[in-house]
Parts: C-alpha cells; sequence; structure tokens
C-alpha cells in the first residue's frame, strides 16, 4: 500500500514538473523516467496536436452525446417511470435498466451507425476523404434522425433564441440549435408514454384504496396490498413485451 501511493505521488509530481518546472528546462530524469522538452516543431507538427487534443475533447464528452443525441434519453425515462408506476423503484435495478436502455439505443440507432461508417468512418480510414470531410459526413445522418424526431415548435423556439432568421431549408439550421430542441422534444414524447403507462396502475390503486376504505382498514397503506396486482396485471399483459415494442416503434 505505502508502495502504491508513493508511486501515486511520485506520478503526480513527474506531471506537474512536465507542465510548470521543467519548461525552461530541455531534459529531466528520474530513477526509470526521462522527461524531455524538445524545441518548437514544425506547424504541420503542431496542428496534428491541437487535432489530437480536439480528438481527446470529443471522447470526454462521447458520453454526453450518446445521451442526448440518441433515443436513449426517451428509453430511459419511460422505463423508469414503468418502475415507479409499479411502486417498485429499485427493482429493476438502475444497472438493468440503463443496460436494457443502452440495448434498444443501439438497436434503434443501429441504421443510423450502418450509414455514418458507410459515409464517413470507412471512406476515412481507407484514406479517402480528410477528417474534416469526414466529420460532415458524419453528422449528417445523426442530425437527419434528429430533424425526424424533434418538434418544429421546439425548433422554432431555438432558433427565435438564437437570434438568427427563419431558415429556409434544415442544412441552415446549425446543430447547436437543433440538439436542445431534439432533447425537450424527446422529454415531451417520453412523458407522455410515461402518462399512459401510469394511468392503468393508478386504476389498480383506487379500486385498491376505495375497498381497504370500505372495509374500514384505514392503517394498511393501499400501495401495499395493490402491489401484487400490479405485478400480476404487468405480467398477465406481458408488460416488457409492449412497452419494448412500442418504445421501438415510436422511432420508426
Amino acid at each position: 500500500m505505502k508502495r502504491s501511493k508513493a508511486a501515486l505521488i511520485l506520478l503526480v509530481a513527474l506531471l506537474s514538473l512536465s507542465l510548470t518546472g521543467c519548461i525552461g528546462s530541455e531534459e529531466w530524469q528520474a530513477p526509470g523516467v526521462t522527461l524531455s522538452v524538445g524545441p518548437e516543431g514544425d506547424p504541420e507538427e503542431v496542428s496534428t496536436g491541437v487535432q489530437l487534443l480536439v480528438l481527446l475533447t470529443v471522447l470526454s464528452l462521447a458520453p454526453a452525446i450518446l445521451i442526448l443525441a440518441t433515443s436513449f434519453t426517451r428509453i430511459v425515462i419511460v422505463l423508469s417511470m414503468v418502475r415507479s408506476a409499479i411502486g417498485t423503484p429499485t427493482i429493476p435495478p438502475n444497472q438493468v435498466v440503463i443496460g436494457l436502455s443502452l440495448l434498444l439505443t443501439f438497436f434503434v440507432m443501429n441504421p443510423v451507425y450502418q450509414e455514418v461508417n458507410a459515409q464517413a468512418i470507412q471512406p476515412y480510414l481507407e484514406g479517402e476523404i480528410q477528417q474534416e470531410e469526414a466529420v460532415d459526413q458524419a453528422v449528417g445522418p445523426v442530425r437527419n434522425f434528429m430533424f425526424s424526431q424533434v418538434r418544429e415548435k421546439d425548433l422554432e423556439l431555438f432558433v427565435s433564441l438564437n437570434g438568427q432568421d427563419r431558415p429556409e431549408t434544415l442544412d441552415d439550421i446549425p446543430t447547436v440549435v437543433l440538439l436542445p430542441a431534439f432533447v425537450i422534444s424527446e422529454l415531451r414524447a417520453a412523458f407522455i408514454m410515461g402518462f399512459a403507462i401510469y394511468v392503468p396502475f393508478l386504476v389498480i390503486d383506487m379500486i385498491i384504496s376505495s375497498i381497504l376504505l370500505a372495509m374500514g382498514m384505514m392503517m394498511l397503506p393501499p400501495s401495499l396490498v395493490s402491489l401484487p396486482f400490479k405485478i400480476l396485471l404487468f405480467v398477465m399483459v406481458d408488460g416488457w413485451y409492449l412497452i419494448t415494442r412500442s418504445l421501438s416503434t415510436s422511432f420508426f
């Protein structure tokens, strides 16, 4: 344990020295470690370093892009509302809900991913197109998917907030305007589906509450008695099949 702590401290110190204290020196050595700072490289080398920095930044934002620019938002909210409507806020666990949401997201977004792979990734790997063109080709299918799901009202809201004139074509709408409009449209669609899921379970709760009140069992929590009936109803109607089918078909 002491050795691991010492190694961690040494690593932090080396990184700090490499970023601050060793700027003026050409080389700094430690047991088993050598750090050197060379002269300024060619403009092409500087440009490559900047591109690498941009790539690392994009990779750090990849989880947020996966959540917001895909079908994940709608799916995970609806699945979370299902377990809340049943009355089991921790069953299925969060890991299962998020895992199932990711699997359904990959299934729904698979045509988009295939289009991005065919138009941008493979040509770029084969050297047929440059990096800038590959990025433009990759964004296109994702934008088309978001345009197919976004509401015109939400899109007009962010266009007006952005302070630009009404665009003539969809290509004139920047992605920075499209993405938040798509997110609030997905939130609206998720809450509509969640409301439809809540209603039958709410009816069961009302029926059980009325029966318990009529029997004078006011001290018995209605949610405790209605839970087995809600689970039974959900199993009898094959709820997971219906919800999965509804979520998948809502994007096509």
